[in-house]
């Protein structure tokens, strides 16, 4: 392990390690090719208006095409790049939180991810030879009553993968493609207007120009648009490097996540372990902060730790390794003008608790049904701004809760490092330590409490349960709901209705973009032609309600408002969520 001195900073000390997931040694990945097709303006020399222009192929770009597209929205996508994740790199991205995988399902993708990938609920910690703390996913409430599992672990570009195919799915269900997929298109130049941007795109057959009403950026955290919008960005550095190897084992380890605080085979530092798809194994070394990258990463030293904690009679094969140092970074506004930031554009996570591409993808649900009631026409333009109070309130909350598990596994001396000994010592023999212990607080769909289109009892995510259809034609979920309304909203009413309540409804059926649905129990009578029966109340508790209540839903399933009688309040709600 290369060392320095206290007066002397190697020169890789400052650039060797990154984000961008570069190949250092392994067989690598294969991945599928798309092909380049001359766009039309450069021929024709035309500047084309479109509303929407994405830029960015990686899951949280793609996952907004996916999205607009079974909206009906059009959209063009741009990315640099003829194929998804990195070539000749990193299975990035390994964790998918249970908001993701609803995601995944309302957007047609979940069977094709959760036949790929491994479902996981238990994770075990271990402080030496000890096991201080362990969970057990379907136990906790926050994971309980959705069909979907907590966590599936699988390669990022298995997921980019199964986007891209369902895109073309949906493009050939209409008479012109809705998602202009453009691969190899690097965008090297942004001018914004007032309303519109124009931006300058290079492509192996020459360049062109485009203009867009909404330029979404998903290009990744070394994007050019930061500086072109002059945005801000609150940015911290760590010194607490990694060593990630992607491994495929001859004999498998335990399936669950096993993570060390104090590895014995990795000079008691922290070591992660997960299973993902094609039998391969992602696991993460911490190294000393003065290592050499290129000395860590080599094959002959990765080999050497996995013998340490495999045994000397292994057998594997390392697909891909590469160095990594934790940083994070919060940029202050996600949209400047006609500019919106999402995923790595918007913020950098510590890659603890799988919270860094899940993000992204929830940036893109929550933005896909505003832009759409906007461009429809059945929302007014300012429900654009709340894309910015509901995703940087996720942000900021992620970028905390992720940089307090970098100070726990790398705690400064003094104090921090007192207190983690104790929680460690602690935690080995007394139950109530066991919540001290760090190793990230595995991810939730974040609450949003400063949105300005949420009512107070509103922000919070609605599981995707089952429930009976009301014509006895088997079960559905809630995801089956929202894609019924599309953009509109869901008003859910559980129990008796009034006359007076079923009038309100089918006026506001008629004059609003709203859905509107009857949840009743096993032997209730249906009064509404649209109504679904809950005989085990776990749509009614995933809403928050109970009793007769009603449950404002939005298409990113998310509660707008929740209130007991249909009366002017549900009206208010509606025109709120909307930004009206």
């Amino acid at each position: 392990m290369a060392t320095v001195s206290s007066t002397t900073e190697p020169a890789f000390a400052d650039a060797a390690f990154t984000n961008g997931y570069e190949f250092t040694q392994g067989t690598g990945y294969t991945l599928p090719e798309y092909p380049f097709v001359e766009p039309p303006d450069i021929r024709s020399g035309e500047v084309r208006r479109h509303a929407v222009v994405i830029v960015g192929g990686g899951i949280t770009g793609l996952t907004l095409a996916c999205s607009l597209a079974q909206l009906g929205v059009k959209a063009v996508l741009l990315d640099e790049d003829n194929t998804v994740g990195v070539k000749g790199a990193a299975s990035r991205g390994i964790c998918y939180t249970q908001k993701s995988l609803e995601i995944f399902d309302k957007l047609g993708i979940y069977e094709r991810v959760a036949r790929k990938g491994i479902q996981w609920s238990v994770g075990r910690t271990f402080a030496g030879q000890d096991e201080v703390y362990s969970f057990d996913l379907r136990q906790q409430s926050n994971f309980q009553l959705s069909t979907q599992p907590p966590f599936i672990n699988i390669q990022q570009f298995y997921i980019e993968g199964f986007l891209v195919e369902r895109i073309a799915e949906l493009n050939r269900t209409t008479p012109e493609p809705v998602i202009d997929m453009r691969w190899r298109s690097r965008v090297t130049g942004f001018v914004q207007h007032d309303g519109f941007a124009t931006l300058t795109v290079e492509t192996p057959a020459g360049s062109y120009r485009l203009q867009a009403d909404h330029v979404i950026d998903a290009s990744g955290s070394h994007t050019p648009f930061h500086a072109w919008c002059g945005a801000t960005l609150k940015a911290k550095k760590g010194d607490d490097r990694w060593c990630i190897a992607d491994v495929r084992f001859s004999k498998h380890p335990p399936v669950e996540r096993h993570t060390w605080i104090e590895a014995p085979f990795n000079d008691n530092r922290s070591v992660w372990q997960h299973l993902m798809a094609d039998d391969v194994w992602r696991i993460d070394y911490q190294m000393a902060p003065n290592s050499d990258p290129a000395e860590v990463s080599s094959e002959a030293r990765v080999r050497e730790r996995l013998r340490r904690q495999f045994g000397d009679d292994l057998q594997c094969e390392i697909v891909w390794v590469g160095p990594y140092a934790y940083r994070s970074q919060c940029t202050e506004r996600l949209r400047i003008g006609s500019v919106y930031f999402m995923g790595d554009t918007a913020k950098i996570v510590n890659p603890f608790g799988a919270r860094g591409g899940n993000t992204g993808v929830s940036d893109a649900d929550n933005l896909a049904w505003k832009l759409a009631a906007v461009i429809r026409g059945t929302a007014a333009p300012a429900l654009l701004d709340s894309y910015h109070d509901e995703r940087h309130e996720a942000a900021t909350q992620n970028v905390l809760v992720t940089n307090r598990t970098a100070r726990f596994l790398r705690p400064a001396d003094g104090v921090e490092r007192v207190f983690r000994q104790a929680a460690i010592g602690l935690a080995r023999q007394h139950l109530f330590a066991r919540s001290l212990i760090n190793t990230g607080r595995m991810a939730v769909a974040n609450t949003y409490t400063h949105s300005r289109i949420c009512g107070p009892t509103g922000g919070q995510s609605v599981q995707n349960v089952a429930f009976a259809w009301g014509n006895g034609a088997g079960t559905g979920t809630v995801n089956d709901l929202l894609k019924w309304a599309q953009s509109r909203l869901l008003v859910l009413v559980f129990g008796y209705l009034s006359p007076s309540s079923v009038e309100r409804l089918r006026q506001l059926a008629e004059t609003a973009p709203v859905r509107c649905v009857q949840v009743l129990g096993p032997d209730e009578p249906a009064q509404a032609k649209e109504h679904v029966r809950d005989p085990k109340g776990h749509l009614q508790g995933a809403c928050h309600v109970f009793g007769h209540a009603w449950a404002l839903l939005r298409h990113d399933g998310y509660l707008a408002a929740t209130g007991e009688v249909v009366d002017g309040d549900l009206v208010q709600a509606i025109e709120k969520s909307l930004g009206l």
